[in-house]
């Protein structure tokens, strides 16, 4: 069983980093993407607006990642409500781990790889949140409107 749960927890782990990946290049290209007319205004309400917009956008690829994780503990018949097993998968994707609901012993092993594939693909958000900062910040540095 414990094959076969890292196969399935792999697979998922791929479907979710090409998720993540998906929405945060867009995010990314969305804020430094081509070059735009110049715009008159501060910037700062500009730049608040292209973070909070790249941050939603990564929350939501987030979400559908523990969505995806959640429709899988329910397929495998770990939770007999789909509002569980999503909420366990919150938990463990964010490794919150408040073990107020677990898993069988034969799917224990998903649970640890979906909380790793959480810190990665949390990382990558901030990561990517850090970039669009950093390029805001040498754009208002320069006296340049975000490319938003």
């Amino acid at each position: 069983m414990i094959l076969v749960d890292l196969a399935i927890g792999l697979m998922t782990m791929m479907m979710c980093l090409i998720l993540q990946v998906t929405f945060t290049f867009w995010s990314v290209r969305r804020v430094m993407g081509t070059p735009r007319r110049p715009r008159r205004s501060s910037g700062l309400i500009e730049g608040i607006v292209a973070l909070l917009v790249a941050m939603l956008i990564m929350m939501l690829g987030n979400f559908l990642q523990i969505m995806l994780w959640g429709a899988l503990f329910f397929v495998l018949g770990e939770f007999p409500v789909f509002y569980e097993a999503v909420y366990h998968s919150g938990v463990n994707f964010t490794s919150l781990g408040y073990g107020d609901v677990v898993m069988s012993t034969d799917r224990k092993l998903l649970g640890p790889l979906e909380a790793l594939n959480g810190i990665l693909m949390l990382g990558l958000s901030s990561a990517a949140l850090v970039a669009i900062l950093q390029h805001l910040t040498r754009m208002h540095v320069e006296g340049r409107s975000p490319d938003v």
